[in-house]
């Protein structure tokens, strides 16, 4: 019996950047960082202030309010989960930041301490990292705390100073302007390179969207005349039947080796079209079972050949042994399709070559045509970039998206000395070792 494939082949590659969730769980982390700063840098200036410069401070009480910050920051380490924020932490996280400011600045001269101006930090990173709505109830608190601050708060003593001597003001405000300066530098930099990975991922996801809308329509339009085909192909298969009996025909040697040509492309019509019927009814999320790869490459090398028989076709895949593979019946369908576009563009011959690599069953199909356009590389599986103009394409399109499904990729490249080479990596049900 084959082992479900879903247990044993590897998920599909996650996409580029990181998606909205986890760019939130980053941004808190960076707040995180900030706040230990915040904390040591409070701390410091606390006792240089007292212990150094002599300025009369409310020691205690200043401390404590570093204390309950630190504590704060702890809870949300603890609370801080690797995929996951809880709604509404990153404003409850600056809202910590701006209430044990306001509590520092009303202890040690509110409006008059030079150190007010790391209320603009807050309002800034809060305009970056919240919605409108809980950012303007940010800048709302801040108003009404410096308004708050002006009225009542506990005077700054500091020592006297005589002309020569160092204004303690101004080395405070300096300070405060070049700490404002460097974290909003420092943090703004990390956290937009976050927001860029989030965008990225989210353009990414939408193209995908629009990929797999493609797929749908696609996908439609396939059954729907695979429904309209069935019927049609059943006569003319009774037809060229009937005519291989034919009395007069059976006489004409050459007549009956066309006919028996033309019933072999019409079976092969007939299994296309089981394939599309079979494969549209498939439910998503169905245990899918597994086939070795040396027969789905020796069959389909087959059926291609009898169907190309005038384009000479270089098969190698010896060497793969006994490997398994999804069995995936839009697979074969995408590789034949690989096939076809070479076919097509180097009817001289083409090569199909089948190794493994580490975990991963890599099929090569080489032409000798006019190879890719720089542009086709770019956008390469995207529908409609084709050299054969609009409503083309849809080979590799399909053949990229199966191989992703499967958890694999597909890469294509210009061949030096000519033509072109797609390269289709899948993923292999168990490992290669127990397969043999």
């Amino acid at each position: 019996m084959d082992v479900p494939l879903l247990a044993l082949t590897r998920q599909p590659a996650r996409l580029p950047g990181r998606s909205p969730q986890e760019a939130v769980v980053e941004n808190m982390r960076l707040l995180i960082q900030l706040r230990w700063i915040a904390v040591g840098g409070q701390v410091l200036a606390i006792l240089v202030a007292q212990f150094l410069l002599g300025v009369a401070l409310p020691f205690e009480p200043m401390l404590s309010v570093a204390g309950l910050l630190a504590l704060g920051n702890l809870l949300f380490m603890l609370t801080l989960r690797q995929a996951w924020v809880v709604p509404g932490e990153l404003f409850l996280a600056l809202l910590l930041d701006m209430s044990a400011l306001t509590a520092q600045l009303y202890l040690s001269g509110g409006v008059e301490n030079p150190f007010v101006s790391l209320y603009l930090l807050q309002i800034v990173l809060g305009a970056i990292l919240l919605p409108s709505g809980r950012a303007w109830l940010l800048v709302a608190g801040s108003i009404i705390a410096f308004v708050l601050l002006t009225i009542d708060h506990r005077p700054l003593n500091i020592p006297p100073f005589s002309a020569g001597e160092i204004d303690l003001r101004l080395v405070g405000a300096e300070i405060a302007f070049v700490m404002v300066a460097i974290l909003l530098v420092l943090f703004m930099t990390r956290i937009s390179r976050n927001l860029r990975a989030r965008d990225a991922y989210v353009a990414e996801l939408r193209q995908r969207a629009a990929e797999e809308d493609s797929i749908v329509r696609m996908g439609l339009f396939a059954s729907g005349a695979a429904h309209e085909l069935g019927t049609p192909l059943s006569s003319l298969s009774v037809l060229v039947g009937d005519w291989q009996r034919h009395p007069k025909l059976a006489a004409d040697p050459q007549l009956q080796e066309e006919l028996a040509d033309a019933r072999l492309a019409v079976e092969r019509c007939r299994e296309i079209v089981s394939d599309i019927l079979d494969t549209s009814g498939l439910p998503r999320g169905e245990a899918m079972g597994s086939e070795t790869a040396n027969s789905l490459l020796a069959g389909l090398v087959a059926d291609w050949s009898s169907m190309h028989f005038d384009i000479p076709l270089d098969a190698s895949f010896e060497t793969i042994g006994n490997a398994r593979i999804p069995a995936e019946p839009a697979l074969r369908q995408a590789l034949w399709s690989l096939l076809e576009n070479a076919g097509e563009a180097s009817p001289a011959g083409v090569l199909l070559r089948g190794t493994v690599e580490k975990d991963q069953l890599v099929v090569e199909v080489e032409d000798q045509g006019a190879g890719f356009s720089p542009e086709q590389i770019e956008h390469l599986g995207q529908v409609g970039r084709s050299r054969k103009g609009a409503g083309h394409g849809v080979g590799l399109f399909l053949a990229a998206n199966v191989a992703r499904r499967l958890g694999g990729s597909l890469t294509a490249a210009n061949r030096p000395d000519g033509g072109a080479v797609v390269r289709v990596a899948l993923p292999l049900v168990g490992t290669r070792e127990s397969s043999l």
